[in-house]
């Protein structure tokens, strides 16, 4: 398995960057080897990543165009998108690692000068659910699973180190899409056989107590009545449990969705979002395209 530092870089990069580098040194390497093998391997390797491409920004492209945007008031449980502002909760407070500065959510990238190389030192980044609101109500986003595009980098060097850093702070435009779910709440989805389970699994580990409540006729056991009474009195206990939390209001989450469905924040409009993954899905169609005919070509020239 992939370190994870490496899976987490790999999820927050720029991939289409890193793809377009990556394509450059697998060409590069076909031409050292100098041979039409090479070639050959080389070039199904460039339009194998760029169909993958391809494919991963067709996938944003659609969701974000065929999803409209929904009012935070007003949104449905499920697939949704949103447009607001960010802002922290009440009472909480996050600090960016290398400059210092509150923020919601952040990134970091630390780097060690090795002669004229650049070497990896160290990376990170929050968890923290932070909110966003839209002016019509306010909800909580939780970021872990997210591809997060975050514009605002600042890079500072002091001595042999070089420290990366992005940042998304209070007041930011910010678009989400993901999955909306109210915790709590009179839609809370509550399962009372589980909760009766546990509550009476509490009873039993403190048997004092359980005897003390239960045991009618102070034998020192608990009869088959006397714990169908006991079922009966936990039972209740959820009943008004369940029923506390559904008057209560609540709590309005943004996660990662399931079925592998696209999960995105950014400080970005949602027509630069849509212009963003369309245009790099054509870049990478074409050169898928363009190394399928320089497949055929090496082909006809053996």
């Amino acid at each position: 398995m992939f370190p994870e530092r490496w899976a987490a870089e790999w999820r927050y990069d720029y991939v289409n960057f890193a793809l377009g580098g990556g394509n450059l040194v697998i060409l590069l390497f076909g031409l050292q080897l100098h041979s039409h093998l090479g070639w050959q391997i080389s070039i199904a390797l460039v339009g194998l990543t760029s169909f993958w491409a391809w494919l991963a920004n067709l996938k944003r492209y659609r969701a974000i165009a065929d999803t409209p945007t929904s009012r935070i008031a007003s949104a449905p449980q499920g697939y949704i998108e949103l447009v607001g502002r960010g802002r922290q909760p009440p009472g909480e407070s996050l600090v960016s690692p290398v400059n210092g500065l509150p923020c919601l959510w952040y990134r970091y990238h630390v780097e060690r000068r090795n002669n004229h190389r650049w070497e990896y030192v160290e990376s990170g980044m929050s968890h923290d659910t932070f909110g966003m609101e839209d002016g019509s109500g306010h909800i909580l986003i939780d970021p872990e699973g997210a591809e997060i595009l975050a514009p605002r980098k600042q890079v500072t060097t002091s001595g042999e180190f070089r420290k990366t850093e992005w940042t998304l702070i209070e007041g930011d435009p910010i678009y989400v899409i993901g999955d909306h779910v109210t915790l709590g709440g009179p839609n809370a989805v509550l399962d009372k056989k589980a909760d009766l389970s546990t509550l009476l699994a509490e009873w039993k580990t403190d048997r004092v107590s359980l005897l003390a409540r239960f045991d009618t006729d102070r034998n020192g056991d608990i009869s088959l009545d006397e714990w169908e009474h006991a079922r009966q009195r936990a039972s209740d206990e959820v009943d008004r449990a369940h029923l506390d939390i559904r008057l209560k209001a609540g709590i309005q989450l943004l996660r990662k969705p399931a079925h592998g469905r696209p999960f995105l924040i950014a400080n970005r409009e949602v027509t630069a979002l849509i212009r963003h993954f369309w245009l790099w899905s054509w870049i990478h169609l074409g050169l898928t395209i363009s190394a399928l005919f320089g497949l055929m070509l090496l082909g006809r020239t053996v």
